[in-house]
């Protein structure tokens, strides 16, 4: 299946792919990336205040002579340099060099101060004046989403969180009670088990089904993570023309249940190894601590041990 837009909760619609910014750095490489992004065939922009390149995302944008309606944009309010909502939304515009942005997101839950409720007002007001299209979230979990739906007014149009292979267990209430509120799931990073972390048991799964397909891990991985969406947004980023050219064909490969399934265990195998390891280190910096503690309160014995 392609990669085909999605009808938002407020009528919107969104691409379903989307070029981020995240790791691009500034100057003139994220201007040539989000070119090279824009020219292969990706039609939506992810970006935020924190990235610290949104000049660069609007120039990319600009110099690539589409129409505005032909350019799907979105930032997130990331508290930069302690600015408020609306001061952020303006100067992210300025940036962008446009006058709205498609989508607008609270980038984190701690942002959302002095409270969720009185941030999404903010919001509201940002989409009520013309300068979002449509207003979402990022970061929140389940929780949080229950707390925001009970005051909004506005619905969020989505929720953009990290998804993979070895977090997907623990977001899955997430996605799934996002789901039945009609908030649309956009999935970032999902290519770390490949790009971080290498050798672990997700790739036995992945690198068979990229045999069977003759595609590439990556594209494997992006379509596992379009079938667990169930209708949402992948959010990725390569500096090479070929890996993009790659994710955006990601979109017609189908899966098989039984692959799936394979990779969803070997998620959860690695997610248990990641606990156990976290287990251990700590462990391990309890029991450093607690031997340096016992040192320096015996310095006077510390020669008798060493023997000195």
């Amino acid at each position: 299946m392609p990669w085909k837009p999605i009808k938002l909760n407020d009528g919107c619609t969104i691409p379903s792919i989307a070029i981020g910014t995240w790791k691009m750095g500034n100057g003139q490489d994220p201007i040539d990336q989000v070119d090279q992004a824009i020219s292969v065939g990706f039609d939506h922009i992810d970006t935020a205040q924190s990235y610290r390149n949104e000049s660069e995302a609007g120039t990319a944008i600009r110099e690539s002579g589409l129409k505005r309606e032909e350019i799907y944009v979105t930032t997130k309010y990331s508290g930069l340099d302690g600015l408020d909502v609306q001061t952020s939304i303006h100067n992210s515009l300025k940036n962008l060099g446009l006058s709205y942005v498609d989508l607008y997101l609270i980038h984190h839950p701690r942002l959302a101060t002095p409270d969720i409720p009185t941030a999404w007002k903010e919001f509201e007001k940002i989409k009520a004046d013309g300068l979002a299209k449509s207003i979402g979230v990022s970061n929140f979990d389940e929780s949080q989403l229950k707390i925001l739906i009970g005051s909004a007014k506005v619905k969020p149009a989505v929720n953009q969180i990290m998804v993979h292979p070895y977090v997907i267990s623990q977001q899955a209430p997430t996605i799934s009670y996002a789901r039945t509120h009609g908030i649309v799931t956009e999935a970032y990073s999902p290519l770390i088990p490949i790009t971080h972390m290498p050798g672990g048991p997700v790739d036995a799964p992945v690198d068979a089904i990229a045999r069977r397909l003759g595609v590439t891990p990556d594209q494997v991985l992006l379509a596992w993570t379009k079938e667990k969406l169930g209708g949402g947004v992948v959010v990725t980023a390569s500096s090479k023309k070929e890996r993009l050219e790659g994710y955006l064909n990601a979109g017609d490969i189908a899966l098989t249940a039984d692959e799936v399934v394979k990779i969803d265990a070997a998620g959860a195998a690695g997610a248990r190894q990641l606990t156990a390891k976290k287990l251990l280190k700590r462990v391990a910096a309890s029991f450093l601590v607690g031997a340096i503690i016992y040192i320096l309160f015996h310095l006077d014995e510390l020669p008798k041990v060493l023997g000195t």
